[in-house]
C-alpha cells in the first residue's frame, strides 16, 4: 500500500510540473507577453520524470517542444528521449527519431543506448545491425556498448556473434573490465558453451557479484547443478562480496533439481536467515519451489504460511507446488484463495489453474476460468491459449479445444503442439498428421513433444513407413536427437503392426540404455498379439528395472491366464505378493451436475443400484440381438460360468448406465477411467452408442474414446 501510495504521489507530482508548464505557456500567450522558452535542463528533467512514469503521451509533448525549440540535436536530450521511446514500448519511435538525427549529433552514448534498447526488448538482430552501423561511421565502442551488445548475442543463441564480439573486446583493450567480463560470461553461457565462461571467468583480474551471479545463473541454466552449488561455496569464502538475493534463488533453483538437493537447499536456508536475506520475495519464493520440487511439500506450505506479504508469484509457486505433487484440488483451493485475498492472477496463475482443471477433468470449472480470462484479456496470450487447448481436450471436448485453436492469431509451436495432441490423445491419428503438416507448411519448427504425437498418431494407423521417414526427419531436417520417447513410440508402432523381432531388434540397436518406456511398448505388443515367450523375456526385465511397477506383472499374469497357463500365473501373482507389489484397484468416475460418482468393479453403493443393474441386463439383450459376444478372455481372475456375468460388473459399465439414467436424453455421457479400459467395455460402449444415440467419451489412463454411431474414434485400433 505504501509503495502504491509513492506511486500516487510520484505521479501526481509529475503532473503537477507538466501542468504548471502548461499553464505558464496558456498564461503567456493570454498576457500576450514573449514566450517563455524551456531551457534545455528543464526538459532534460521532464524526460527523466517521464521515462519513470512511462507515458508515450507526455513523451510525444517533450518531443514537440524539442523540436520547436531546436534541441534535437542536444545528445543528452536525444539519448533520453530514445530511451523514454523503448520504455514506453515504442521502440520503433527510437528508430525513427535516431534515423532523423544528422549523424554529426550521434555519440557514443546515443548508439549505445538505443543497442541497449534492442537488447532489452529482445531484437537482437537490429541490435547488432546498428552496432556495425555505428562502427561503420567511425564511432568505437565503449565498455557499456560491449555490455549492451553481448546480451544480444545470447539472445541469437549463436556462439559466432559473440566469439566476435569477444575479439572487438580484446582489440579495444576492455577484456579486463569487470562489467564486459560478466556479460562475456553471461553470454557464453546462454549459447551453451560453459567451456569459454568458465575461462574468462577464471581469466577475470577483477571480479564482483555480479561476476559471480553471471557464472551460477550459467551453471543453472545448463543444468550443472552440483557446479552452482560449489561456485556459491567459493562466494562465501570471498570477503569482497556477499551473496544477494540473484545468488540464493539461483542456487535453491539448482537444489530444487539435483539429486540429493534438500539437504543442501537446507543449509543455504540457514545462510539466508543468517544473512537477512529471508524477508525478500524473491528469496521466499525460490526456496517454496526448492521444497515442493524437493518433496519436502510440508515444509513449503509451513513456509508459504509464515509469509506475510504474498504476491502473484508466491501464489503461483504455491500453486504450481500442488500440482507437482498432484494435489490438484488443493491446487485450485489455492487458486480461489488467492482470489479472495485480492490477487489478481496473472498468464501463470491461469495456466497452471489450467493445468489443474485439465487433470481433474472437471470440464464446468474450466469453462468459469475461460470466461476469466476472457474478461481480463488473457485470451490471446499464446501459453494461457495452449493451457486451454488442453484443458478441453483433456476434459473431453475436442471441439471447444479445436475452437480455441482457431481463434488464436499467432500460432506458436506451443499451440500447434497442444492441438496436435489433443487430436492425438482422442484417437483422430490422420488429423494429428494433418496439423502437423499444416505446421511445417507455417515454418513453425516441431519440438520434441510434437514428434511424439505424431509417431504415436502414425502407430495408431498402422504408417509404419511414414513414422520412420518422420523419425529419421528429427536428426535431418530439425537437427533434433530422437529421446527415449521417441524410441517407445517407434517400438509401439513395429509392435502394432505385428513386427516383434524387428521392434526387438530396434530396441538393442538404441544409442541409449532403454528406458522402462521402451520395454514397456514391446511388451504391451506382445500381449496383443499374444507372444507369450518373448512377453515373458520382457516382462523379467522390467522386473529388475522397475521392480514395483504392478502393471507390468498384471499384463505377464493376465497373458498367462487367457492362454490358459494358469500355475503360471498365480505364480506371477504370488511373486508380487512377495515383493509387496500391489495392483492398483480399478475404478471409474462421472460427473453428474456439480458431483462426481466413482464406481468400482461389483459396486452395488449406490442409491440407485436396482436400476443401474437392470438397465445393464437390458443393455446385455439388446446388444446381443445387435451381434455382441463376451470377450471372457477379458475376466482374468474369474473361473467358471460366471466369467461372462462378470464382466458386465466393470466400472465403466456401471457408470455407463448410471449416466444413461441420470442425464437427460440426447446429453453426451463423459466417463473416466484411472486404468487401461479392457477390451469387452469398449465393445459394449460401441453397443450402447447405437441403441441409445448417444455419444460416450471414454477417458481412460491412456487416451480418449468417442463413441457414436456404434463405432470409436480409436477405429478399434489402441
Amino acid at each position: 500500500m505504501k509503495s502504491l501510495f509513492c506511486l500516487q504521489h510520484h505521479c501526481h507530482r509529475h503532473s503537477k510540473i507538466v501542468l504548471r508548464y502548461r499553464s505558464l505557456t496558456l498564461k503567456s500567450y493570454h498576457q500576450s507577453s514573449p514566450r517563455p522558452t524551456p531551457t534545455p535542463t528543464h526538459l532534460n528533467t521532464l524526460l527523466n520524470k517521464a521515462t519513470q512514469s512511462q507515458s508515450i503521451k507526455h513523451a510525444t509533448q517533450i518531443h514537440t517542444q524539442l523540436i520547436i525549440n531546436s534541441y534535437t540535436t542536444f545528445p543528452f536530450l536525444l539519448t533520453n528521449l530514445i530511451t523514454l521511446y523503448a520504455k514506453c514500448g515504442h521502440v520503433t519511435k527510437s528508430i525513427i527519431l535516431f534515423s532523423k538525427t544528422p549523424d554529426d549529433f550521434k555519440t557514443i552514448v546515443s548508439w549505445t543506448s538505443l543497442i541497449t534498447q534492442f537488447s532489452h526488448h529482445n531484437m537482437p538482430t537490429k541490435a547488432l545491425t546498428f552496432f556495425n552501423q555505428m562502427r561503420s561511421s567511425g564511432i568505437y565502442p565503449n565498455h557499456f556498448t560491449f555490455s549492451a551488445i553481448l546480451p544480444a548475442c545470447a539472445s541469437t543463441l549463436n556462439p559466432f556473434h559473440g566469439k566476435q564480439i569477444h575479439s572487438l573486446i580484446n582489440k579495444h583493450g576492455f577484456g579486463g573490465d569487470v562489467f564486459v567480463g560478466s556479460a562475456l560470461v553471461g553470454m557464453y553461457a546462454k549459447c551453451s558453451d560453459v567451456m569459454d565462461a568458465l575461462k574468462v571467468f577464471d581469466e577475470m583480474p577483477e571480479r564482483n557479484l555480479v561476476s559471480w551471479n553471471s557464472m551460477i545463473v550459467g551453471m543453472v541454466e545448463n543444468e550443472l547443478y552440483d557446479q552452482a552449488v560449489l561456485k556459491l561455496k567459493e562466494v562465501l569464502k570471498d570477503p569482497s562480496v556477499s551473496p544477494d538475493e540473484v545468488t540464493c534463488s539461483s542456487v535453491f533453483s539448482a537444489c530444487a533439481n539435483m539429486g540429493g538437493g534438500l539437504d543442501v537447499g537446507k543449509q543455504i536456508h540457514g545462510i539466508v536467515v543468517k544473512r537477512g536475506l529471508v524477508t525478500l520475495a524473491y528469496v521466499n519464493n525460490s526456496l517454496i519451489d526448492m521444497y515442493c520440487k524437493c518433496g519436502s511439500f510440508q515444509a513449503a506450505v509451513d513456509l508459504f504460511r509464515t509469509i506475510k506479504v504474498r504476491d502473484v508469484v508466491t501464489w503461483n509457486v504455491m500453486i504450481m507446488g500442488y500440482v507437482q505433487n498432484g494435489s490438484f484440488e488443493e491446487a485450485c483451493k489455492y487458486f480461489m484463495a488467492m482470489r479472495s485475498e485480492g490477487i489478481w492472477p496473472d498468464e501463470v496463475s491461469f495456466s497452471t489453474f489450467l493445468n489443474a482443471s485439465a487433470s481433474l477433468a472437471s470440464l464446468n470449472q474450466g469453462i468459469l476460468i475461460h470466461n476469466e480470462v476472457i474478461k481480463t484479456g488473457f485470451v490471446a496470450n499464446a501459453c494461457i491459449a495452449s493451457a486451454l487447448i488442453t484443458m478441453y481436450a483433456k476434459c473431453g471436448s475436442l471441439v471447444d479445444a479445436y475452437r480455441v485453436f482457431k481463434d488464436i492469431k499467432d500460432r506458436n509451436v506451443v499451440c500447434w503442439t497442444a492441438v496436435i495432441a489433443a487430436f492425438q490423445q482422442h484417437g483422430y491419428a490422420s488429423k494429428v498428421i494433418e496439423f502437423f503438416e499444416s505446421m511445417l507448411q507455417e515454418g513453425i519448427t516441431p519440438d520434441h513433444i510434437t514428434f511424439i504425437c505424431v509417431l504415436s498418431a502414425c502407430g495408431h494407423t498402422g504408417q509404419v513407413e511414414a513414422g520412420f521417414a518422420y523419425f529419421n526427419s528429427m536428426k535431418t531436417n530439425h537437427n533434433m536427437d530422437p529421446g527415449p520417447e521417441h524410441h517407445a513410440c517407434m517400438v509401439d508402432m513395429l509392435g502394432r503392426a505385428g513386427r516383434l523381432v524387428e521392434a526387438k531388434r530396434f530396441i538393442e540397436s538404441m544409442p541409449m540404455k532403454p528406458d522402462p518406456s521402451v520395454w514397456g511398448a514391446l511388451l504391451g505388443a506382445c500381449r496383443n498379439h499374444k507372444n507369450i515367450e518373448m512377453g515373458r523375456e520382457v516382462a523379467e526385465t522390467l522386473f529388475k528395472i522397475e521392480p514395483k511397477n504392478p502393471g507390468n506383472y498384471v499384463i505377464l499374469a493376465n497373458m498367462y491366464t487367457r492362454s490358459g497357463k494358469l500355475k503360471e500365473a498365480d505364480d506371477i501373482r504370488r511373486l508380487m505378493g512377495v515383493k509387496g507389489v500391489r495392483k492398483e484397484p480399478g475404478c471409474s468416475w462421472i460427473d453428474i451436475k456439480d458431483a462426481t460418482f466413482v464406481f468400482t468393479v461389483n459396486d452395488k453403493s449406490h442409491p440407485r443400484t436396482a436400476e443401474i443393474y437392470g438397465l445393464l441386463r437390458k443393455l446385455k439383450e439388446l446388444a446381443k440381438k445387435k451381434g455382441y459376444v463376451a470377450e471372457i478372455q477379458y475376466a482374468t481372475n474369474i473361473v467358471g460360468e460366471n466369467k461372462e456375468q462378470s464382466l458386465w460388473h466393470h466400472s465403466e459399465k456401471l457408470a455407463l448406465a448410471f449416466g444413461l439414467l441420470a442425464l437427460p436424453a440426447g446429453a453426451s455421457i463423459r466417463i473416466k477411467k484411472n486404468l487401461r479400459t479392457c477390451g469387452d467395455c469398449h465393445t459394449v460402449m460401441k453397443f450402447a452408442s447405437e441403441i441409445f444415440s448417444r455419444e460416450i467419451i471414454l477417458r481412460d489412463i491412456n487416451r480418449f474414446h468417442h463413441f457414436a454411431n456404434g463405432s470409436c474414434s480409436c477405429r478399434d485400433y489402441w
